[in-house]
């Protein structure tokens, strides 16, 4: 894979970028039409050719920009349910597949945060970077006898979000349906986000603290943080070996450790919910890893969702079929949570509880269950039913679509990515609330 010399950094070289792949998309719009009208392909082949041409395009585009640009494609690639399958597998590359810094930058960096060379600091240092994702990449380096993984940030990644995220919200509204009038909270959380994951600082700081309250949880197991080879744009911690996530659920394994690998990412996340009221709210393959003994290994924890609790109350008690089956219970938690609103019309009352009423009593299936399979292909079908049958529909049009609290945003986020995990691993017999045992 080649590597990067430079990054745009200013306005003007990530905006022109990103026009360079309007102009290939819209080129690619006429080759459709070209192929709807010469009939050299049908309909449906057209479009998947359309939908492939475009997830490359702007890929590609993104790829180079990296930083939030490339984020926002992370984050898709986890709406399965959402994007053409095109889209989907392109965004994904995001994960952990993009074309890394070059050798001098890495060293330029080095430089500028520690007035010294990565060779001058440890006994060996790969200039190679071994994963290359949207925000930093990964250098593997051993001193005293000791391997390390040493994250580096891209330069300008910091910088470049508030801009970056100018160019995308268009794209975003459009895609997602958002009015663009009353959008600014989820935005702002967004931006607040992406600011806390370019803050190295911050991330050691919750690094440290979320894997010493979760290091008593079995089967899981965390890397140790070095702050004295750490800064505010590169992370030093052990290396870890194992196979990546997604690596491992492509092979043959038996379902006793795909079951292991499942309760134990649960019972992590459920434990981060409900007793440590935060969440590493990024739970894409490219964060974690399995070893060999099939211990799963947390290797991010850039993206944390902290948890207020009058939306951690409501949330989770909508959760519940008491609460979903009590009308009266039912409406009171859609407006504390923001999801009806007090200025709509009957008519956006009657839609909306319904619509959340279809949503809730599907995506909270595995929380009214003592056991889940979450390798049940008809439950993940009526999700992707669902979401296509209500996108699809003209009664949305003219109405207010922005609904829920900004922290919808990130719990959504990380219940998507959870449950695509869950599902990855093709996981059966899940003790859903096992995390209980393990309260200190």
């Amino acid at each position: 894979m080649k590597t990067l010399n430079k990054i745009p950094t200013g306005k003007i070289e990530r905006t022109s970028s990103l026009l360079k792949a309007g102009a290939k998309v819209g080129f690619n719009y006429i080759k459709y039409y070209g192929n709807k009208i010469t009939k050299d392909k049908n309909e449906d082949e057209a479009l998947k050719t359309l939908n492939e041409d475009n997830a490359s395009d702007i890929y590609d585009s993104l790829k180079e920009l990296k930083g939030s640009a490339l984020k926002v494609a992370q984050m898709l690639s986890m709406e399965k349910n959402i994007l053409p399958q095109a889209y989907v597998e392109r965004f994904s590359l995001s994960q952990f597949s993009v074309p890394p810094l070059s050798g001098a930058l890495v060293k330029k960096t080095f430089r500028k945060y520690f007035g010294k060379s990565p060779e001058d600091i440890f006994d060996e240092f790969t200039t190679e970077s071994v994963n290359a994702a949207s925000i930093g990449q990964v250098h593997k380096a051993k001193k005293d006898g000791k391997t390390f993984a040493v994250k580096i940030q891209y330069p300008g990644v910091r910088e470049s979000i508030s801009s970056d995220l100018k160019m995308v919200k268009p794209i975003a509204i459009k895609m997602f349906n958002i009015k663009k009038e009353g959008s600014e909270s989820y935005f702002q959380e967004v931006e607040n986000k992406l600011f806390e994951e370019t803050d190295y600082d911050l991330e050691l700081k919750k690094s440290q603290e979320i894997s010493e309250k979760c290091n008593h949880l079995p089967n899981l197991q965390f890397p140790k943080y070095y702050p004295e080879f750490s800064c505010e744009r590169i992370i030093t911690m052990d290396w870890m070996n194992g196979k990546h996530f997604s690596e491992f659920t492509k092979q043959d394994n038996s379902q006793e450790d795909l079951n292991k690998i499942g309760q134990t990412l649960w019972d992590f996340y459920m434990y981060q919910m409900h007793i440590l009221k935060q969440v590493h709210a990024d739970p894409h393959p490219g964060n974690f890893l399995v070893s060999e003994d099939k211990k799963l290994l947390v290797i991010d924890f850039g993206c944390i969702k902290e948890i207020p609790d009058d939306f951690y109350k409501p949330y989770f008690e909508l959760a519940k079929n008491e609460s979903l089956n009590n009308p009266e219970v039912f409406r009171e938690k859609l407006y504390q949570l923001e999801i009806l609103r007090y200025d709509d019309s009957a008519q956006e009352q009657k839609f909306f509880s319904k619509l959340f009423y279809e949503l809730l009593e599907l995506f909270t299936r595995p929380f009214n269950a003592e056991f889940f399979d979450f390798s049940d292909e008809h439950f993940f079908q009526e999700i992707a039913d669902l979401g296509q049958r209500y996108a699809k529909l003209n009664d949305m049009k003219g109405m207010n679509t922005n609904r829920g609290s900004k922290h919808f945003i990130y719990l959504n986020r990380t219940f998507f990515g959870l449950y695509n995990m869950m599902h990855d691993l093709k996981a059966e017999n899940i003790e859903i609330n096992q995390y209980k045992k393990f309260i200190l």
